[in-house]
This record gives C-alpha cells, sequence and structure tokens, in this order.
C-alpha cells in the first residue's frame, strides 16, 4: 500500500493548490489529511460539519467531496481576502456556508445544532477555547486536529503550546483519542 497515491480528488482541489501556491499561501492543508476528512464525513450522511480556518479551501474541497446532498458545512476563517479566494470556487454548492468572522467570537456566539465533525484548523477552536468548541460537537462525532508534528513554519515555543494540547485531550474523559505520526501529525478524536 502506498499512501501517497491519491485517487478521486475533488474537481476543485488542484486548481485551489494553483491559486494556494500563486499566492504564496504558506499554511496549506497536507493533501492526506484531506482524504482522510473525506472518509469521515461520507461516514456521516445528512452530517452537519464545521471547519475551523478556511485557509486557502483544500481541506474544505475533500470534506466537501465527502458529503451527501442532505449535509451541511459551515467553514469559519477571519481573513477576508482568502475568503474571497475560495467563495468563487464553491458559489454553486448550497451545503456550505462561509464564515469571514473571528473564529473565537464565532464560536462563542454559535446556537445552532451539534456538529458531526469538527476539523480544528486554526488557533481558536485548537489551542484556544478547546471545552467551548468540544460542547459544539454531538456524542460519537469525531474531532480532527493536524499539524502536531513540529513543523517548519511554527514560531520558537510553540512545540510546547502542542504538546500542552496534546496532554489536556489525553486526560479529558469524554473522548477516545487517538495519536497519529502520519501526514503532518494527527489526532483523532471520539466524543463520548
Amino acid at each position: 500500500m502506498v499512501d501517497s497515491i491519491i485517487h478521486n480528488e475533488p474537481k476543485t482541489y488542484q486548481k485551489l493548490l494553483q491559486k494556494s501556491e500563486a499566492l504564496g499561501f504558506s499554511m496549506p492543508s497536507d493533501i492526506l489529511i484531506g482524504t482522510l476528512l473525506k472518509t469521515l464525513v461520507a461516514s456521516k450522511p445528512g452530517g452537519m460539519f464545521l471547519e475551523l480556518g478556511t485557509g486557502m479551501g483544500l481541506s474544505l474541497s475533500w470534506m466537501l467531496d465527502g458529503m451527501d446532498a442532505n449535509s451541511s458545512l459551515i467553514s469559519v476563517d477571519n481573513d477576508q481576502e482568502l475568503v474571497n479566494v475560495v467563495k468563487p470556487f464553491l458559489k454553486d454548492d448550497k451545503r456550505v456556508v462561509l464564515q469571514c468572522t473571528d473564529g473565537a467570537e464565532w464560536i462563542r456566539g454559535y446556537r445552532g445544532k451539534e456538529f458531526d465533525l469538527i476539523f480544528a484548523d486554526a488557533w481558536p477552536g485548537k489551542y484556544d477555547l478547546l471545552d467551548e468548541t468540544l460542547a459544539l460537537l454531538k456524542v460519537g462525532g469525531f474531532y480532527i486536529i493536524d499539524d502536531m508534528d513540529e513543523q517548519p513554519n511554527w514560531p520558537e515555543g510553540h512545540n510546547k503550546k502542542a504538546k500542552a494540547l496534546v496532554a489536556e485531550l489525553e486526560k479529558r474523559e469524554d473522548l477516545v483519542l487517538t495519536k497519529m505520526n502520519w501526514s503532518t501529525g494527527l489526532i483523532i478524536a471520539s466524543k463520548k
């Protein structure tokens, strides 16, 4: 088995990747994370999904590709320029809502249904407001975070924050947790 051989990329993925490279976006999600997200959202027909950190929409494209017609996804990012880049690629997809707002404010203010999967790829929901974010997750839902192995773009001292986050997640009694040294370092948790 070779996990680097990827089949069935979303139609928009390569276009978003090219746009990302052209703009010099330095934090794209790894393609392997995308394939995993596609698989996990496909396991939740009619699901509600949340992405914290739209970025260039790379992971978002994979999630949408795995969703059925009755599913919905909210993607939150605080960078209007990035949201403006991603929007044209998704304009015909009624299953997704892009929110350009501060992630912490969005988490604190959300009053809708709980989510079947939360991909926390931004500071809020991952390093900040963890309890509040996990409160938005259904029992049986997945909480996914990546970039948990040291990354070249990490600022000095960030490895301590990552270790502290792992320790916090490990001691939680409301989660079943798997840590994976795969892709960029991944944690998959399911809420009990």
